[in-house]
């Protein structure tokens, strides 16, 4: 944590006082000279000096700003109130929030016999005491003396006529009486932190020197008059700066440095105290600086890839992550969206050539208006986000969706339309291939799906995990054109024969053809067998032994689908394969439980 230097918070702020001396006219008033007066009484205090003052002639005037002028340059100005006054107010009003360390005012007439010392934190809406001064604590305020009562709110130590000039009145906020182990603890900042500062002066007193043989008249020297009045603080900055922004008070002749109270603040902090993170940096909540060990609470940047300039700390995305992230970017650009701008915006995709912090990352979908479907199932989708796959109108195939699949023709509004024959037709007129000479095309299982085993992924499984409204996706609309003779569940001597290397329960996430072979990716849910190949929860690929012409896979997989899979291996490759043996059903409870006991219990 860091800890801006004291200053004199006084240095070019002129108090404001309920009356100065010769405000109205000039008045006379006498004084003792400084060197005439003696602590001890009894050596005389020499003769009295009287001149006038007047708050309008330079010469003469003693005005409330004399009192916080540079000392050491004007050494005997003094502020001086109005003649017979008892009950004087000096106030001085800061323009934002500072830290107090102590105060002293040096007076040129005999201290208060009654004082109060005040502080206000809003501004001088309400104040509070910070210490009470009388040569009678108990009489005057009704308080213990800490002379007698260590802490107590009142003090006689400050209140003694004598001297009769150049007596000091001194008040520590940190004393004793007030530890403070954390300077930037709720607790300090009650004690420390104030917006105005006040001296109430309740009872003026006489020099003792007023005693026998007084010449000029007692009135004259009934007033009030302060030599310095120092304040001793530093700017308010939460631990999280070193220095405060430096301004210079220019009079003829004198350049004095100015306590501004506006933080130059570190640790990803903002604001005139330090009291917020910066734009970007709001990935946590804000904290002070821990004044006790020293720890700067420094504010963490959000995630948001460069796509924005600004992010807001949300309780409930904090509270989510387990108290560990909790910043929402603001207005993500570049076609990004997402608490991270994480996603593509809807019409986007992920463009995998560039990194995610490019401004080119999320591309345009380039569908085919005409082959591409308006209902997918995230309608503001056009295209997959992160391949950039369009989502076709039945019998449509392509990343675009710009031509009909194998055994479709008649590409148009409607998409395409099945062939009438035994294998592939002529695209544009439905006529049948019927030799053996055409090209032979392998199809993807269900058509053209994204290769999302071949991308890498930044974002969360949550973030494109499939919900139960949601459907899976393909190109391929007619289901019902594949038809497959599936393996049944029959008696446990049956299931036990075929002996399969693996039973798991998985989800189907995508299906691609590899040109030489099909290949399924599935996210397994649960592992009930398995052989040689090792097998993990976790994202995997299957690989199907035979698919049709139709395009379509024997037995059926159907993308956001859980199955129930039972099959056979290759330990050479390590590779998990389903077959027309292979036992494949959409997945149910009871099921599991059936395989899981025939496994445990059947098969010996």
């Amino acid at each position: 944590s860091c800890n801006p230097p004291v200053g004199n918070l006084a240095t070019g702020r002129t108090p404001v006082t309920l009356t100065t001396c010769g405000q109205n006219s000039t008045e006379l008033y006498c004084f003792y000279p400084d060197q005439n007066l003696l602590h001890q009484v009894s050596h005389g205090c020499g003769q009295p000096r009287c001149t006038k003052c007047n708050a309008n002639q330079p010469d003469n005037s003693h005005l409330p700003a004399d009192m916080t002028d540079d000392f050491f340059a004007n050494p005997i100005s003094w502020w001086q109130s109005a003649q017979g006054v008892h009950r004087e107010e000096i106030r001085l009003d800061f323009e934002t929030e500072f830290y107090l360390t102590h105060v002293i005012a040096v007076f040129k007439s005999p201290r208060p016999a009654a004082m109060v010392l005040e502080r206000s934190q809003d501004y001088g809406q309400t104040w509070r005491p910070y210490k009470y001064f009388s040569v009678n604590c108990t009489a005057t305020f009704g308080l213990q003396d800490d002379l007698i009562e260590e802490g107590s709110m009142c003090t006689s130590r400050y209140s003694d006529a004598v001297p009769c000039t150049r007596g000091e009145v001194i008040y520590r906020a940190l004393s004793p009486a007030n530890k403070i182990e954390d300077p930037y603890s709720p607790e300090a900042q009650d004690l420390l932190k104030l917006t105005n500062l006040r001296l109430l002066l309740l009872k003026r007193q006489d020099c003792p020197c007023h005693g026998s043989g007084l010449i000029e008249k007692p009135q004259r020297f009934a007033h009030y008059a302060i030599y310095d009045l120092i304040i001793r603080g530093s700017c308010f900055c939460n631990g999280h700066a070193e220095e405060c922004s430096v301004g210079f008070l220019r009079k003829p002749g004198s350049c004095v440095g100015v306590v501004h109270g506006k933080c130059i603040c570190r640790h990803n902090t903002a604001g005139d105290h330090c009291e917020k993170c910066a734009p970007l940096y709001n990935d946590q909540p804000w904290k002070p600086g821990d004044g006790k060990t020293g720890a700067p609470n420094e504010c963490r940047k959000c995630r948001c890839h460069n796509h924005a300039d600004s992010c807001h700390f949300d309780l409930s995305v904090w509270l989510a992550s387990g108290k560990r992230s909790g910043g929402v970017c603001d207005n993500c650009k570049h076609n990004t969206e997402g608490h991270r701008c994480q996603r593509c915006k809807p019409g986007y995709y992920r463009d995998r050539g560039k990194p995610m912090s490019s401004i080119e990352v999320c591309k345009p979908c380039a569908c085919q208006p005409m082959g591409s479907a308006n209902t997918t199932f995230s309608r503001s989708w056009r295209c997959h986000p992160k391949t950039g796959f369009c989502y076709c109108k039945p019998g449509v195939a392509g990343p675009n969706c710009d031509r009909c699949l194998m055994g479709y023709w008649g590409f148009g509004e409607n998409g395409c339309q099945p062939c009438d024959c035994a294998r592939d037709c002529d695209q544009h007129t439905g006529n049948c291939f019927n030799g053996y000479d055409e090209p032979f095309f392998n199809i993807p299982i269900g058509g053209q799906i994204p290769d999302l085993a071949q991308t890498p992924t930044n974002e969360s499984e949550e973030e494109w995990k499939w919900n139960d409204h949601e459907q899976g996706f393909s190109a391929l609309r007619h289901p019902e054109k594949c038809v497959c003779k599936e393996k049944v569940l029959g008696s446990v001597t049956d299931f036990c024969q075929m002996k399969y290397a693996y039973v798991i329960k998985a989800r189907i996430l995508s299906a691609h053809d590899k040109g030489t072979h099909a290949e399924v990716v599935v996210k397994v849910k649960k592992v009930l067998k398995s052989g040689k190949v090792k097998i993990a929860r976790s994202n995997r690929s299957i690989y199907p032994e035979s698919w049709t012409n139709r395009g379509c896979t024997c037995p059926i997989l159907n993308p956001g689908t859980d199955y129930l899979i039972a099959g056979q291996e290759d330990s050479r490759t390590s590779k998990l394969l389903v077959n027309m043996n292979s036992l494949v059903k959409p997945w149910k409870a009871h099921l599991g439980k059936q395989v899981s006991d025939i496994l445990r219990t059947g098969c010996k």
